[in-house]
């Protein structure tokens, strides 16, 4: 009779102890699972991991692209952090991304809320809630060149109804910002819509018909409950949300150009003219770092905060 300490023994001793066909099925489940990661290990080596370690080493270069890279140290980076006009995209990124994440996440959980009733026609509304998130974000800007046109446009048609005059939106330096943050956030609510959908359909019923014989409220049950168990999600939704904004480029490329006087420029637009307009790639490189930088410690800082570690389990 084997003994439990025996029993023990063996589960402690791993694969290697587990009987020769049982120890073959092990590596072959172990080959198949390497080849079927293999593809998107390699996609990742050659799409990501090559320019990354590319845009490294061309940080320490001057490059042109004509005439070969030249190796300046950190020269690049002491003139990052003294331009000025990369600062002002910096502080423009945080500001975008500090109003566009809370404010979209805010209505998006609101709308998912009312769409994950019994509410008629709610697949109609999901729909229109999503589309903007799968046209493409030059249509998009187009539709909202006509919609901010200080002569003809709807903004300023609605306000002219109401008795106001409408600004100059995309050519103000006080009102261009504001702006593209309205574009921002409209079409930015559909994913997060549907993110927080498939999460609070996820939620366990059974909590909920508890809570209510013990006599909690929709409004205590909405913070005692689904809030904490939609905790995964807000903190995925969180994380892409604000990548998604720190890499903003297209909607500012069409709506404003970055200005008027570099109001609206961002970090990925900036590293956009470093590169394909003065074609200072290695002083591009160099931003591409400080904003992956940006992005790592944000998303750091957020999983410490919200206790990402535990809300991704």
């Amino acid at each position: 009779m084997v003994s439990t300490r025996d029993r023990v023994r063996a589960a402690a001793s791993g694969p290697s102890a587990a009987p020769p066909r049982r120890r073959g099925l092990l590596r072959a489940r172990r080959r198949a699972g390497l080849l079927m990661v293999a593809p998107a290990v390699l996609h990742a080596l050659i799409w990501i991991g090559i320019p990354l370690v590319a845009a490294i080493v061309l940080s320490f270069t001057s490059y042109d692209v004509l005439t070969p890279p030249r190796f300046i140290g950190l020269e690049n980076f002491r003139d990052l952090f003294s331009d000025s006009v990369f600062r002002r995209a910096v502080l423009n990124t945080s500001v975008y991304t500090f109003f566009t994440v809370p404010v979209a996440m805010g209505i998006s959980l609101l709308i998912a809320l009312m769409l994950n009733t019994q509410l008629a026609g709610r697949a109609i509304f999901r729909t229109a809630i999503f589309i903007p998130q799968v046209t493409a974000t030059i249509a998009v800007a187009l539709v909202w060149l006509w919609i901010y046109d200080p002569r003809s446009g709807l903004a300023n048609a609605v306000l002219s109804f109401l008795g106001l005059d409408g600004p100059a939106w995309l050519s103000s330096t006080d009102w261009a910002m504001p702006a593209v943050i309205v574009v921002g956030i409209w079409q930015g609510i559909g994913l997060k819509m549907l993110i927080y959908l498939a999460a609070l359909q996820s939620l366990p019923t059974e909590l909920y018909e508890a809570a209510s014989v013990d006599g909690a409220s929709k409004f205590r049950q909405f913070f005692s409950l689904t809030l904490p168990l939609l905790r995964p999600a807000t903190f995925f939704v969180f994380v892409t949300s604000v990548i998604g904004a720190f890499q903003s480029f297209d909607q500012v490329y069409i709506l404003t150009d970055g200005g008027p006087a570099n109001s609206t420029t961002m970090m990925t637009y900036e590293i956009y003219k470093s590169a394909f307009r003065e074609f200072r790639m290695g002083y591009a490189c160099a931003q591409s770092l400080v904003l992956f930088a940006l992005l790592l410690f944000l998303t750091l800082l957020n999983r410490r905060i919200t206790g990402g570690d535990r809300a991704t389990r």
